[in-house]
């Protein structure tokens, strides 16, 4: 029944959720279903690129949220730590997730009825009617850092706290539950208002009744107080999608060297005084770099000879290539560096990458730095320990080893035409 089975994937309006969609729906089209995606403004083209037809939210979307001027307008907040963000970032954001979700309804309810999906992944923090009540299975992708589903062991979402820290849980927990209040409770009688029941305070998204897929990879995963039911979440151990090999340029000198990716994501990228200021940093080190400058690339007029920067990368072929990954801790950069038994030196700026950035020091694969109060010599230190830490970097491969033979993007793949086959066998079965 799969050659027939239309899937409609549903990624946030970032790049971490979308492409990490992509690879799931990679491999669907290989088993023989027909993957579509549904694009929030500003990603047409995204999904068409890898051959997949993409449906562009319109009619009431004039009010959702440009992410780009939103991250410009709240870059000051990504200097404080979790704590103070919860007010000056954190709140606001969910205001324009909520502002986000009412206005696509409409035109999200009618994409659905035209589409007629036979299931809907939702790789998203909040939930949107339309999709609840399309009358097919949809299924959850959590693409965010675990913590993102609560548990007694866990540490608070977005707090950046880690197990020696458990003294502060509960009252980063209080803080969070009374800043996203106001936004919990327009939410929620939205929800009501579409027929649903609104999850608890401070949760934006139930799981799903039918299947819930996690990216997080066995060796940071957390030892749950309450085990997740197996048949319904199912962890991926990451989920890479497949990209063109990269050949990386020639440098002027130190081509022997080691490699090292520098990339803070679609939104990070704008902060160009910080990454120059790294540049200075990285001139002086034996080894070359390859820096995403996104759409700023053209900024850095000059560059020493052993930094390149470029306006993208097919980040999973050159992660592959690498010895380090600096990156801002989004989910997405985080599993590709274990997947390929890379290091991570996490620089953290907002949302669950401060709880990313404390597990990779807690469990040993990779370090945390400060994104704005290191001095040059600390940044070099955490470069070339990194990069000398042998008995790290046996460990990341042997971890590597069990990731990719998991191979989480086909798992999430087969998981998903599982759980939509078995919604349809009753009807099949009275037909």
């Amino acid at each position: 029944m799969t050659a027939s089975r239309t899937i409609a994937l549903f990624p946030e309006a970032s790049f971490g959720a979308a492409l990490n969609c992509v690879g799931i729906a990679q491999e669907l089209r290989r088993m023989g279903a027909r993957p579509v995606f549904i694009c929030h403004p500003g990603f047409s083209g995204v999904f068409a690129e890898y051959g997949f037809a993409e449906y562009q939210l319109g009619g009431g979307t004039e009010s959702t949220t440009d992410w780009t001027g939103f991250i410009a307008r709240h870059q000051s907040a990504f200097r404080q730590s979790p704590d103070r963000q919860l007010d000056s970032y954190v709140g606001p954001t969910w205001d324009a997730i909520v502002d986000t979700a009412i206005a696509v309804e409409m035109p999200l309810r009618q994409l659905l009825s035209s589409l007629k999906p036979d299931g809907i992944v939702l790789d998203n923090v909040v939930m949107f009617p339309a999709i609840a009540n399309a009358g097919v299975p949809w299924i959850r992708v959590i693409s965010c850092a675990e913590t993102e589903l609560p548990d007694p062991n866990v540490p608070p979402y977005l707090s950046g706290l880690g197990l020696a820290d458990r003294d502060r849980w509960a009252d980063f927990a209080r803080r969070y539950e009374a800043v996203t209040a106001p936004a919990h409770k327009r939410f929620s009688a939205f929800l009501t208002e579409c027929g649903l029941v609104p999850p608890p305070a401070a949760s934006f998204l139930d799981p799903s009744p039918w299947l819930n897929l996690l990216l997080a990879p066995q060796i940071i995963r957390h030892d749950r107080a309450v085990p997740l039911d197996p048949e319904r979440f199912v962890f991926l151990d990451g989920c890479v999608r497949q990209e063109a090999d990269y050949q990386p340029p020639r440098f002027a000198t130190r081509n022997d060297a080691p490699l090292v990716l520098t990339s803070f994501g679609s939104l990070g990228a704008m902060d160009v005084g910080l990454t120059k200021r790294m540049i200075e940093v990285f001139a002086d080190l034996p080894c070359r770099f390859l820096v995403n400058g996104g759409p700023w690339s053209d900024e850095y007029s000059s560059v020493p000879d052993n930094v390149y920067v470029g306006s993208w990368f097919p980040q999973p072929s050159v992660v592959a290539q690498s010895s380090l990954f600096i990156h801002h801790g989004g989910n997405n950069s985080f599993c590709e560096a274990l997947t390929f038994g890379v290091p991570s030196l996490v620089m953290p700026y907002c949302w669950d990458g401060h709880d990313n950035a404390r597990r990779a020091d807690e469990t040993g694969v990779g370090r945390a730095l400060d994104r704005y109060r290191w001095e040059p010599d600390g940044l070099a230190e955490a470069i070339r320990s990194l990069l000398a830490d042998d008995a790290m970097k046996a460990r990341l491969q042997r971890n590597a080893v069990g990731m990719q033979a998991h191979k989480g993007a086909r798992r999430a793949a087969k998981g998903i035409l599982d759980a939509v086959n078995r919604a349809d066998a009753p009807r099949r079965a009275v037909g």
